[in-house]
């Protein structure tokens, strides 16, 4: 009993050396998994190039805090399968010691993942999803989502596009979570805003050939096309616009969710005029120019999309948030996270919301014609700011049973 007795006092007496910190982490090493799509229509946007931010992040934090913790980063890709995302995070959790799950585009996958992290009490910090059911009526005590989402793309782009003219809409949607939600959200917008919805179109995830989608639209004689996909898809529907001529035939298209690899694959001869919503752009200010520069540096001349930032400053916060609540629990590292104000050099101050939510200014590009770019990935100029209190959906508005009734 003596020698048990002298064990635990020597047991106690090493975790509050080492620290609040590593005291709790529960195998002694706090492990992130970056999921994503690797090699698909999304691999641009995120892909490689967000493993790149998040071992930037740890690099960073550990560098510039002194934290004893000892951090791992791992990836996967989940092939934009929900069945296959959820299959890799219960192997993460229940195998492999992964505590964080960061990235996670496509909302059913993302869907999926959240409520696996729940279940096993981990932390889901989502930047690649666009489904407001992450901190609506799918909200938990253990996800952070973290970039964007469809109301504020809708609310953003498609009030923008319908005060300057733009009262007739088509929609040409990925038939998928993401693509649905993001059609409700923007319809409802432009209904709302005095426009009127004539019709939708649905194609699949990955669709090579437009032809038959863009005819459907084009003779529908709206005045805007809105192109509620991402990725590849939405660089597909764009080129095959041109090559039907519909925007010189006077309708335009209004992409919904386009990232900056979208506007480089496709050129500015292409993609010059469009109007988006992104949270983040490399060239936004000093700070964002600089760390853009270390992650092109490191990633072979490619700026980052804002997913890439995202996935930067949510890991970031995140261990912040682990050395703070001194635990790598799930629930509790989240309500740390929750209650620590954000503060990173690509979205500055912030804070995260009861549902959730991160909360951040959106801006309103226009993306720039071939002569007014000084060079490759000086693509957009901005148009407005869309200040952090209204760019997303009011917290009494989702139904997130985490928030208390008035």
């Amino acid at each position: 009993m003596k020698r048990g007795l002298l064990l635990t006092l020597l047991a106690s007496a090493s975790l509050l050396v080492a620290g609040p910190g590593a005291a709790r982490v529960s195998d002694g090493v706090v492990k992130i998994g970056v999921m994503n799509d690797m090699s698909g229509p999304f691999a641009e946007i995120a892909g490689p190039g967000s493993v790149l931010a998040a071992r930037m992040a740890v690099d960073d934090y550990l560098k510039d805090s002194g934290s004893p913790l000892k951090v791992e980063v791992v990836f996967a890709d989940h092939q934009n399968k929900p069945d296959v995302g959820a299959g890799i995070a219960r192997k993460w959790f229940d195998t492999d010691g992964v505590d964080m799950i960061v990235d996670v585009p496509v909302s059913s996958v993302a869907l999926a993942v959240n409520q696996i992290a729940r279940e096993k009490n981990r932390v889901h910090v989502n930047t690649g999803a666009g489904s407001p059911d992450l901190t609506g009526k799918g909200c938990t005590p253990n996800t952070v989502h973290w970039l964007f989402d469809t109301w504020m793309l809708a609310h953003s782009t498609g009030r923008a596009v319908v005060q300057s003219g733009g009262d007739t809409w088509f929609f040409l949607t990925a038939d998928y979570a993401f693509g649905h939600a993001l059609e409700r959200d923007a319809s409802e917008v432009v209904e709302a805003s005095g426009g009127k919805v004539l019709g939708s179109v649905r194609a699949p995830m990955s669709t090579l050939d437009f032809s038959s989608f863009l005819l459907q639209a084009q003779s529908s004689k709206a005045r805007i096309i809105g192109l509620a996909n991402a990725g590849a898809d939405t660089i597909n529907a764009i080129k095959q616009a041109a090559e039907f001529g519909i925007v010189e035939g006077g309708q335009k298209l209004a992409g919904l969710l386009v990232f900056l690899p979208d506007v480089h694959g496709l050129g500015l001869d292409k993609a010059q005029g469009l109007q988006i919503t992104e949270t983040f752009y490399w060239g936004l200010n000093d700070q964002t120019r600089a760390w853009s520069e270390r992650f092109a540096a490191a990633s072979g001349g490619k700026k980052p999309s804002a997913d890439h930032a995202g996935v930067y400053a949510g890991v970031l916060h995140y261990l912040k948030a682990v050395d703070a609540a001194g635990t790598d629990d799930g629930a509790r590292v989240v309500s740390m996270m929750k209650e620590m104000p954000t503060d990173d050099p690509l979205f500055g101050k912030g804070r995260i919301r009861a549902d959730g939510r991160k909360i951040h200014p959106a801006y309103l590009f226009e993306v720039k014609k071939p002569d007014e770019s000084s060079g490759p990935y000086d693509y957009y100029k901005l148009l407005q700011t869309i200040p952090a209190d209204t760019a997303f959906r009011p917290i009494d508005q989702g139904g997130c049973p985490l928030v208390a009734k008035k």
